[in-house]
């Protein structure tokens, strides 16, 4: 499996309110982060399902992540404040998870994985 290469959205840096650029900083070196977490994985996985397995548990909490973003604009909004960060790092999070399965022929191995997953899942709650 290749390695994988994630980045922030150029877009999406200039959504972000002009005067902060913490913002842009904390989401460029959250990425990077999880780049080489990703690409770790790969490396110490034996072989291309393991790594397909493990990568598609990041990008489980990535979409947890996402859902607790997106509970939270309503809010926010509620509350009279600005949802700006919350719709940035929620959007951050989507992206990352397309761009994985975009990434080179990784999509077909998490596919497959999340496939198996669910059967086992399946046959788990049948035994119950």
């Amino acid at each position: 499996m290749d390695e994988i290469s994630l980045g922030v959205p150029e877009p999406l840096l200039e959504r972000l309110p002009e005067d902060d650029t913490t913002a842009a900083t904390d989401m460029q070196e959250a990425v990077g982060g999880w780049e080489r977490q990703l690409n770790r994985v790969i490396e110490e996985s034996e072989d291309e399902r393991e790594a397909a397995g493990r990568i598609l548990e990041a990008i489980e909490r990535f979409e947890d992540r996402y859902q607790t973003y997106d509970e939270l604009v309503p809010e926010l909004r509620a509350w009279g404040q600005s949802p700006i960060y919350a719709i940035a790092w929620r959007t951050l999070y989507a992206d990352v998870v397309a761009q994985l399965y975009e990434h080179d022929g990784l999509g077909e191995h998490l596919e497959r994985e999340r496939n198996a997953q669910l059967v086992e899942d399946g046959i788990r709650l049948q035994d119950l």
